[in-house]
């Protein structure tokens, strides 16, 4: 099992390792992103399957996202299984680093209705769905992903830009919440007490990740943040601008929170289960809370991008990762939610530790208090994006 912190985020649009001026260069793109030069559609983007012929698929995803053998880490003891029983041979790149990143490489030849050399990519809800938008994401065939029908969790069933999952097939899920080092500060249990405590002033962050952040803070207004209106999001939007101009929350992160957590540096913060939890296997003080009002839930997504010639394929993968007591061999891994039913009962034969734990297999209470953000068109995108960079200060 792996125990480093992940050096790179999965989480989205705005982290740590961009500078201010790229951010706003980015939020200044999206209206550019659904053209009608780069719109496409099934009937005029058609893609031929030649999985038949060539057993074959290429895969991009994120850094450190597949289990690798703990004494030969060339070696992926699920994907290597799956090329063993399959014969589909499986070229793995871990080339995502970042979803806005990944959108430059692709977007020319996507929009152009062109190969991008891949068969599945796996991206963050809401870049999913702005591909999905632009026409860009192949359906499945859902008589070849019957494992995926019949074991992906409830929970993530009915998504707002993926109603009948046929686009988008959740790898891993996480949630957005609070988490507190308990040798520097008291229990937090809600988003204000993190706004407004005065014990936390300046040793508080946030993240950088709009969806989440605001996310939490509709939540915690009593808003919805799956179905939300604008003057809802000013209204979260002033918390946190109080916040910000009280000096109660020190600068908005990535994933880079995590030392700081861990050191004391910082004594609550906004941030990730999967972070929390390699954080908890080291130091049992750092807790991640799910706030009452309710937490956020996020998936990154594998996706059959137009021109794909391989797609039976990667159908053949996903139905395979859909498996349970594979699925718990991958979880057992990388410490995210596992999106797959069934996994839990195949975790206690792995780890019966792991099957325990909250924050890779949610309990029903715990998904109930969860929400998806709310898809985004390409207007509501860049003006809500807008307005959070003008309050954090990017």
């Amino acid at each position: 099992m792996r125990s480093p912190l992940r050096p790179l985020t999965r989480r989205g649009l705005l982290t740590g390792t961009l500078g201010s001026a790229a951010l706003l260069a980015t939020a200044g793109t999206l209206a550019g992103c659904g053209t009608k030069g780069a719109q496409q559609t099934e009937a005029g983007c058609q893609s031929d399957d030649v999985s038949a012929t060539e057993k074959k698929l290429a895969f991009s995803n994120w850094p450190q996202y597949m289990d690798t053998d703990e004494k030969d880490e060339s070696k992926r003891p699920t994907l290597d299984a799956f090329v063993a029983s399959s014969g589909i041979q499986v070229t793995y790149t871990e080339d995502v680093n970042d979803n806005n990143e990944f959108f430059g490489k692709v977007q020319n030849q996507l929009a152009g209705c062109q190969s991008t050399g891949r068969d599945i990519m796996v991206l963050t809800d809401w870049m999913a769905a702005r591909m999905i938008r632009l026409g860009w994401i192949q359906k499945l065939d859902k008589a070849k992903i019957g494992n995926v029908e019949a074991n992906l969790l409830s929970s993530l069933r009915g998504r707002s830009f993926d109603k009948d999952t046929q686009l988008a097939v959740p790898w891993q899920s996480g949630l957005a919440g609070l988490a507190y080092n308990a040798k520097v500060t008291k229990e937090i249990r809600t988003v204000d007490e993190l706004l407004t405590r005065p014990d936390l002033k300046g040793k508080v962050t946030a993240l950088s990740e709009m969806r989440d952040t605001m996310g939490l803070l509709l939540q915690a207004g009593g808003h919805d943040p799956s179905n939300f209106t604008p003057a809802q999001f000013d209204d979260a939007l002033n918390k946190l601008r109080k916040a910000v101009d009280s000096k109660q929350i020190r600068r908005f992160t990535g994933n880079d929170y995590a030392p700081d957590l861990a050191k004391g540096d910082i004594a609550a913060c906004i941030g990730w289960s999967g972070d929390v939890v390699q954080l908890g296997f080291e130091d049992e003080k750092i807790k991640f809370v799910v706030p009452e009002s309710g937490v956020m839930l996020w998936s990154d997504n594998m996706l059959v991008p137009n021109k794909a010639t391989h797609k039976a394929n990667a159908e053949a993968l996903m139905n395979y990762y859909y498996d349970p007591a594979v699925a718990a061999k991958l979880a057992a891994y990388v410490n995210y939610i596992c999106p797959v039913q069934g996994a839990q009962a195949e975790m206690e034969k792995i780890d019966p530790d792991l099957a325990e734990n909250p924050l890779i297999f949610p309990d029903d209470a715990m998904l109930a208090k969860s929400k998806v953000f709310m898809a985004l068109d390409e207007a509501q995108e860049k003006e809500y994006e807008t307005k959070f960079q003008q309050v954090i200060g990017a």
